[in-house]
């Protein structure tokens, strides 16, 4: 897709679909490109807009013909709510809305304008940046593994050209800057959607450590990116042992798939901060002996999510170039059961020598995350922040829009819950609640891996992974649930992966 601003009245662009917006509550007479629009069509957008009964509810779209009168085909008039509510976000899902109507309409070429400028404060960089996400990742589509008969299928016709039309250069010059952002982190987030839509069978440890060298360059370890660098470390299982990583190959024994660890680092000169960000990295998890139900593996191609987050980040790294060091971890296991699997009743020591007793070998995120996490702890980062498809209590507490976030550090989550609100990827902080530690202490080791049925198991398994980080200020995202998407919540996510994590991170170091 080819998107621009350009310095030109909507209505002068020749395109199939030219799309404008009406908030709710403002009546049936048109303004702004609308009304310049009606006055086209001698009062027929306002005709049309009482016949159809239009109120301008959130997203409700209706879309008519313009007979040759402007040079746009058809006429989409999309609803932008209340003003009260509009904001970044708002506009995002608005952009995804445009993505909608013009599959509706057929339309190849779309034009429209940057929808609530101003409102609430709501500036040309941050309208143009969340619109352009919402058209790119609404417009996402998955198409890897279709056959030869699926791909000579009709299919509807998507956009090829999308522009948004400003009349004032400076405004203009911000939007295209907001513009490009969301290229870039629309990219990211994508290809982490690709990363977790992939079949495990084509997405093994080993395929996902590939992964993290083609972000660096080919085969090459090292990078040069604006005034730093992009390395890549891979250690496998031999080197892995060497690290005393032993948790996590506990995970991948029954697997014939090896464990590999992978260590992403940017590092530019003068950076003000040092960031380590975890990934969960199972790429295929049937819950090893304590074996799922063969419903719950169906989708468990995605309990790599956090390692793609970490994945898209470095991508959008590459382009962003903060000023602040990045490391990123993940250890990728595939948990099986085989005939050298571990055992529940089994005895595991981490990397730190804390000993885990194993009662849950489907409760092996967390395992594995111990040595990723110790391993994290130990390059001294200022902060630590893991993201994790870890726990279904977690979808039981919250649904599946909104991760769980614990913290050690008030102003950390804090941070992390404001970059959430700009990029419409929720947080809600849950507590570490220290008196639940008693559920997850062990008589035969340091600490067990899950506690009894009904002891708070998000809380559980957030308190397990604390003592990994030591006193470095640390956050836990629990994605479970808005990790993938079964039934579509937001218009800016098709079904699917939805790359949760990227663009908040990338906020977040933005804002440091």
């Amino acid at each position: 897709m080819t998107i621009d601003i350009l310095q030109k009245d909507a209505t002068s662009i020749a395109c199939d679909l030219l799309v404008v917006g009406r908030f709710e509550g403002v009546g049936s007479r048109a303004s702004g490109v609308g009304a310049d629009v009606d006055k086209a069509l001698n009062g027929a957008l306002t005709q049309f807009i009482e016949q159809d009964g239009f109120e301008g509810k959130f997203g409700q779209t209706f879309v008519f013909p313009t007979f040759g009168n402007v040079k746009a085909k058809r006429i989409a008039v999309i609803g932008l709510g209340e003003k009260k509510s509009w904001n970044a976000d708002a506009a995002r899902k608005i952009g995804a809305h445009v993505v909608k109507a013009a599959e509706r309409a057929n339309a190849a070429k779309v034009a429209t304008v940057l929808h609530g400028l101003g409102i609430n404060n709501v500036d040309a960089y941050t309208t143009a940046e969340a619109m352009t996400e919402g058209v790119l990742l609404s417009d996402y589509r998955f198409h890897a593994f279709h056959g030869t008969k699926r791909s000579e299928e009709k299919k509807p016709t998507r956009i090829a050209t999308f522009v948004m039309c400003e009349t004032d250069s400076r405004i203009g010059k911000r939007a295209k800057d907001g513009m490009k952002m969301a290229e870039v982190l629309a990219s990211a987030t994508c290809y982490a959607r690709d990363l977790v839509n992939t079949p495990s069978s084509h997405m093994t440890p080993k395929d996902l450590a590939e992964e993290a060298k083609k972000l660096v360059a080919g085969r090459s370890s090292r990078r040069e990116v604006g005034m730093g660098s992009l390395v890549v470390k891979v250690m496998d299982a031999k080197e892995m042992e060497k690290k005393k990583m032993n948790a996590a190959l506990s995970v991948g024994r029954g697997s014939q798939h090896e464990p590999v660890a992978v260590h992403l680092t940017y590092a530019p000169r003068g950076a003000k901060k040092k960031i380590a960000i975890v990934g969960k990295a199972v790429t295929f998890d049937s819950g090893g002996l304590s074996l799922k139900p063969a419903d719950s593996m169906m989708t468990m191609k995605i309990d790599m999510a956090g390692a793609a987050a970490v994945l898209g980040l470095f991508k959008a790294i590459a382009e962003l170039k903060p000023n602040v060091e990045v490391h990123g971890v993940f250890l990728a296991v595939e948990n099986m059961p085989g005939g050298n699997a571990y055992r529940p009743g089994d005895v595991v020591t981490a990397k730190n020598g804390m000993t885990i007793e194993i009662l849950n070998t489907d409760a092996e995120g967390r395992v594995t995350l111990a040595d990723a996490l110790c391993y994290a702890a130990d390059l001294k980062p200022d902060v630590i922040i893991d993201l994790a498809t870890l726990t279904g209590a977690c979808v039981v507490a919250l649904g599946e829009d909104m991760a769980g976030l614990f913290s050690s550090n008030d102003k950390l989550a804090q941070k992390l819950t404001n970059a959430a609100h700009e990029t419409g990827e929720e947080l809600w902080q849950l507590p570490l609640f220290a008196p639940y530690e008693e559920h997850i202490k062990s008589k035969i080791a340091d600490i067990k891996n899950t506690g009894q049925r009904g002891s708070a198991g998000t809380i559980s398994a957030a308190l397990f992974l604390k003592p990994f980080v030591g006193d470095i200020p640390w956050a836990h995202l629990d994605i479970a649930g808005p990790s993938y998407i079964e039934r579509e919540s937001r218009p800016d996510q098709p079904y699917g992966a939805t790359g949760y994590g990227v663009r908040l991170l990338a906020k977040y170091l933005e804002r440091l």
